[in-house]
């Protein structure tokens, strides 16, 4: 059979194989597994163990779960209720200042938690009830936090950055720094179309304001300053030349526990045991798709369907920018079903040799891809962040919430658009940080 009609056979098989509601990780393996007994033998399964834990032999994967670990420690405390509150006496006289506040502690919380959902939740439970009570639409309440939990995948420190890194044996360091540029724009246009949003509506009731004392601003700083000190220190760390991404990931995931312990009291087993429970599944779960993603490409590499795409691709007399339209077209719809982590494993390996031939920079391309992964998070059938919300507020429909949301589906279409026009955005930061890249 020929390799190209070979691969769209399998992509067919692998989105049936998915949509039957098989894990994701398990889906590939069964996939992988049946092709390479069909066309190779079984002699082929021979190599299956060795790939299957090769993967996983990457010093690099021991930051995710100690990313996750940091994550997971700050989102069982009150450090985003605390997060939250302390921006909303500081943004109280700013119209619209109470959105602004939730947007900009879901920049921060994400960039704590490094999780989409985590934020959604930890923001939401505080964020919504309060913008609703004081006037606000419920589109724009939970809209609003539904966009800005997606920043979680973005702003570094990020697992999905780490999991594009290995699959396409990227400095996870650069890409961090690709990130920061892009999700502080991403902030700004979130934040621009709330003002706009909120003088639009002309209701006095959205731009009444509380009033706090200088006593009550500074007194909150301190339940939330160090979190954002370990994030500075995490990131000096890496890109001052002191540890790598795992060893800052380590220190980082040991930091946040002292904090939430000392701070926040966790000091009951049973809690912290639920903080490392969560953290191990979810770790687990990344590092076993991780490995089913590595027999995957396995399987199209050794039916030379990788190869083939790619010098398919390469004879095509066609713009570059149409083909990364296409690309787009191909991640938002990838989006909408799979979740980032599997989208990222499945398709990068497949998409890099494409782009790079086609001249666009890997870096680039990854806060691209993420920020289509963003917006799949908020879209349906399978928009996680929806559901999330939906679970904070059951009484604010579906419907409503991805009416809400839409806009901010378009600041990052904006953005998206704005790094095609302005790659720098992307690449400027990583090259005068650590050098530009050879």
């Amino acid at each position: 059979m020929d390799p190209l009609t070979l691969g769209a056979f399998v992509a067919v098989c692998t989105i049936l194989v998915l949509f039957s509601g098989v894990s994701v990780a398990l889906g590939l393996l069964m996939v992988s597994t049946g092709f390479l007994i069909a066309f190779d033998g079984l002699r082929s399964l021979e190599l299956l163990p060795e790939i299957l834990f090769g993967k996983l032999d990457n010093f690099a994967l021991l930051s995710i779960p100690m990313f996750i670990i940091m994550g997971s420690s700050i989102a069982s405390t009150r450090a985003g209720a605390d997060l939250y509150e302390a921006l909303e006496r500081w943004l109280t006289r700013v119209p619209g200042g109470l959105v602004i506040s939730n947007l900009g502690a879901c920049a921060l919380f994400a960039a704590m938690s490094g999780s989409s959902p985590a934020t959604c939740a930890a923001i939401g439970k505080m964020g919504i009830p309060e913008m609703r009570k004081r006037g606000y639409p419920d589109g724009v309440a939970a809209g609003s936090i539904a966009a800005g939990g997606t920043l979680g995948i973005l702003i570094p420190p990020s697992v999905t950055m780490i999991v594009y890194g290995i699959a396409t044996e990227t400095s996870i360091g650069r890409l961090f720094l690709a990130g920061v540029i892009p999700g502080l724009m991403l902030v700004g246009l979130f934040m621009a179309w709330s003002l706009y949003s909120t003088w639009r509506s002309g209701d006095r009731a959205l731009l009444a304001t509380g009033n706090y004392t200088w006593k009550q601003k500074l007194e909150i700083l301190p339940r939330v300053l160090p979190f954002l000190l370990i994030i500075i220190g995490v990131l000096y760390a890496m890109y001052g030349g002191v540890a790598t991404p795992s060893e800052t990931a380590a220190v980082g995931a040991l930091l946040c526990l002292l904090i939430a312990m000392i701070i926040y009291k966790l000091w009951n087993p049973k809690d912290l045991w639920v903080v490392l429970r969560d953290s191990t599944k979810e770790s687990v779960m990344i590092l076993f798709i991780i490995a089913a993603a590595g027999v995957f490409s396995y399987m199209l590499s050794s039916l030379f369907i990788t190869q083939s795409i790619a010098a398919w691709i390469g004879t095509l007399d066609v713009n570059p920018w149409v083909l990364m339209g296409a690309v787009n077209v191909f991640l938002l719809i990838a989006g909408f079903f799979l979740p980032p982590v599997a989208v990222i494993l499945m398709a990068a390996p497949i998409l890099l040799p494409i782009i790079t031939t086609a001249g666009f920079d890997p870096i680039w391309f990854a806060v691209v891809l993420t920020i289509n992964m963003e917006i799949g998070l908020i879209s349906p059938p399978v928009g996680l962040n929806l559901y999330v919300i939906n679970g904070i507020a059951p009484d604010i429909s579906l419907k409503t919430i991805l009416t809400g949301s839409l806009p901010f589906v378009a600041c990052m279409v904006l953005a998206i658009v704005l790094l095609c026009i302005f790659p720098g955005l992307a690449t400027w930061l990583p090259d005068a940080v650590m050098g530009a890249a050879v």
